[in-house]
């Protein structure tokens, strides 16, 4: 049953805040998951396996029609393959979870770079301002000796976030595709796509598998199923009860929930520059979240 689109405006109810929270908390804890499983698993067959467990969940989800094949391709092959590949290779590298973590965040100013580049959106004052702290948080955070070098896994983590906003840019302009049939295409793609990927470059699968602790095992089922089919759902109902505005921005607590888990359980070392870094990447991309949340409710009253 759709959900019932509230005032533009109104307080949010406990039952969002609640959704809004456990998507910040499944999302910051699947970060750990993927740096723990990819310990014990190469990464692509981590991440393929991942969403042979989400395809499953939702297999039944998929069916016709399927409108605008040529931007459903482009979604699902972006935001699937190619962005989880690079994801769980960014943590595969990563000595530590916290910096991937944060880096993964520039997707928000990167949809707003790409909406104005590829579809002509306005990117406003602030939105630049923002996008600009972001990047500077980035490279600050990045510039820490320790942190340094993890500089590679930091770089595959901003590419992969430059996929998802890809993804999300054209999605914006592709007819509506309920959001559990969506997520069960791209499991589809992701599926096949990173286990071709895996088998072509990766070595000695079978032995990892074999000796794969539990502990690697209820990552990826975390992943497959909290993150891709119970996260993914809250967001997309909280979407339809509120624009994309009001919910991205407290989003933003899914680094600083990854932060917390890699330096109590992870070992993660937490810098001052490192934390200064973090906290002007999230508070960077807070403000182009909330200057797109302007822009839009300036365009609907309009």
């Amino acid at each position: 049953m759709p959900a019932t689109p509230d005032k533009p405006h109104s307080p949010l109810t406990l039952i969002e805040i609640g959704a809004l929270a456990a998507v910040a908390i499944i999302w910051g804890v699947n970060n750990a998951a993927a740096k723990v499983a990819t310990e014990h698993l190469p990464p692509l067959l981590t991440g393929s396996m991942r969403f042979g467990i989400t395809a499953l969940c939702l297999f039944f989800f998929v069916r016709p029609p399927f409108p605008n094949l040529k931007s459903l391709a482009i979604i699902t092959l972006v935001g699937g393959p190619l962005h989880y590949g690079l994801i769980y290779t960014a943590f595969w590298l990563a000595k530590d979870v916290s910096p991937v973590s944060v880096a993964a965040q520039l997707w928000i100013p990167f949809t707003a770079l790409f909406a104005f580049l590829l579809l002509g959106e306005r990117l406003s004052r602030p939105a630049l301002i923002g996008m600009g702290i972001a990047f500077l948080g980035v490279a600050w955070m990045s510039a820490d000796p320790h942190a340094l070098e993890d500089w590679g896994a930091i770089l595959v983590g901003i590419a992969a976030a430059a996929a998802w906003a890809l993804t999300t840019v054209i999605a914006r302009r592709t007819t509506s595709i309920p959001p559990l049939k969506m997520q069960g295409l791209l499991a589809m793609v992701t599926l096949p796509g990173l286990g071709f990927a895996s088998a072509m470059v990766e070595h000695d699968q079978w032995q990892a598998v074999a000796t794969a602790p539990p502990i690697a095992w209820a990552a990826v089922l975390f992943g497959g199923i909290a993150s891709s089919v119970v996260a993914t759902s809250l967001v997309f109902w909280l979407v339809q009860k509120r624009e994309a505005g009001r919910v991205t921005p407290y989003l933003l607590a899914t680094p600083v929930v990854s932060i917390v888990i890699g330096g109590l359980f992870l070992g993660d070392v937490l810098t001052i520059q490192i934390l200064t870094g973090a906290a002007l990447t999230i508070g960077g991309v807070g403000v182009v979240a909330l200057a797109e949340r302007g822009l839009r409710a300036g365009a609907a009253k309009g």
